[in-house]
């Protein structure tokens, strides 16, 4: 089995300009810490029992599980902003929920609209929340940007 069932996790965030957006996506990654491992896209689940940690210096191509989300704009002065968001259960045996978002616009609508798709994630599973952890990032562009944030999985 490639992978365990991860124990901890951490939330990232973090933003840059590139020649290209594959280049403004990565120069992003390195803002955030985690731009020189492989990270490999997973879904919203924050298995049960989880803890919190602070983010890890992670050993360069590593493979990273990540529920992340991302936003590039090549229009000169236009904010973005990336956001992604827990919900940590009461109850220590269901798992938790993370939800993404990135839009135009600054990172405080993001948040908010955000935090709404955790409540309604965690209502439609039927489990009262604990409590709520929001990362974000707002980057105003100056030719082509991009703005990011994930959560990270770790064993």
């Amino acid at each position: 089995m490639l992978f365990s069932v991860p124990k901890k996790f951490f939330l990232v965030s973090g933003k840059g300009e590139g020649f290209t957006p594959l280049n403004a996506f990565d120069n992003a990654l390195l803002n955030s810490g985690i731009g020189n491992t492989n990270l490999i896209k997973v879904s919203s689940i924050i298995p049960p029992g989880s803890q919190l940690i602070k983010p890890l210096k992670v050993n360069p191509g590593a493979l990273l599980p990540c529920a992340y989300t991302h936003i590039t704009s090549d229009i000169p002065e236009e904010i973005i902003s990336a956001c992604v968001c827990v919900a940590i259960p009461q109850d220590v045996n269901q798992p938790g929920l993370i939800m993404e978002f990135s839009s135009a616009g600054k990172k405080t609508l993001a948040e908010k609209i955000v935090k709404e798709m955790a409540y309604q994630g965690m209502k439609k599973r039927k489990q009262k929340i604990k409590k709520i952890i929001v990362k974000s990032c707002e980057h105003k562009v100056k030719k082509l940007g991009c703005a990011f944030a994930g959560v990270v999985l770790w064993a």
